[in-house]
């Protein structure tokens, strides 16, 4: 049976890790996931691990750049009044010696740090960390996509103490327009969505949200009810064994790869 849960309704692309991305009219689903996303990222010369801002007291600053595809397939990146960044600035804009890399490493791997204990004693805190391989020859967490429905933005900003809350905050590959209401992708887990004609995805696990919805990013503010919300009304396990984190959008897997277009139609099987 399949049933229609809802429309595409933004399409985002990253082309370097924790940085700042490009909303997209249409975009290529292949197995890889969504076309240039997370092709490139920094590596920490002096650790060798993959910059992220899941360890917002290094690497917060990430979040003030901006990385968009070329047409000649280059990445051009920019800081925080729109010029563009060399290589040799990017280190100095981040606060430490880096890299720009087209390749993972052998057995990449970055710093998540505790996202509880960060709302309780804040960014510039040195709190627990845990080291998290990422997918063999990949720079992605987990899974090639990251969906995310404006029923769970709508339900965290009508809990949030602001009313509002970013999309931009938790950075999904896919945004899906729904009517309904709550935390509604928790029941996808383990179905399958058709979206447009031909793509085909399984929806793996719940995203399991770190400090980095947090954090400010480009003109946006702090906000750490962007992660208290969740964390008081969305602790789910996304892996067994993994323990209680809190959780917005879910990751997914692609069986069929595919063409999708803003205003596609969403089909639950």
């Amino acid at each position: 049976m399949t049933t229609r849960v809802g429309t595409v309704g933004a399409l985002w692309r990253y082309p370097v890790k924790s940085m700042l991305g490009e909303e997209l009219p249409v975009a290529e689903i292949t197995g890889r996931g969504l076309a240039g996303d997370r092709t490139h990222a920094l590596l920490d010369t002096e650790t060798g691990k993959v910059a992220s801002a899941k360890n917002p007291r290094l690497w917060r600053n990430l979040l003030t750049l901006s990385a968009s595809a070329t047409s000649d397939g280059g990445i051009r990146i920019t800081g925080p009044d729109g010029s563009e960044l060399s290589h040799d600035d990017l280190s100095r804009a981040v606060g430490r010696a880096v890299v720009l890399a087209t390749e993972p490493p052998s057995k990449a791997s970055i710093d998540r740090a505790n996202p509880d204990e960060v709302l309780d004693e804040g960014v510039d805190a040195e709190v627990g960390l845990h080291a998290i391989d990422l997918p063999p020859g990949t720079f992605f967490d987990y899974s090639p996509l990251h969906l995310l429905t404006t029923a769970t933005l709508d339900r965290i900003g009508e809990l949030s103490p602001r009313g509002s809350v970013e999309v931009q905050r938790y950075r999904p590959n896919l945004v899906i327009s729904t009517p309904e209401k709550g935390f509604v992708e928790n029941a996808w887990i383990g179905r399958e969505l058709t979206i447009g004609p031909h793509l085909r995805l399984k929806v793996a696990v719940p995203t399991p949200r770190c400090a980095i919805p947090t954090l400010a990013h480009g003109r946006l503010p702090r906000d750490p009810d962007a992660l208290r919300v969740p964390a008081q009304h969305n602790r789910l396990e996304p892996l067994p064994g993994m323990g209680l984190y809190p959780c917005a959008g879910v990751h997914a897997e692609v069986l069929v790869p595919g063409r999708i277009t803003k205003g596609d139609p969403v089909l639950l099987e």
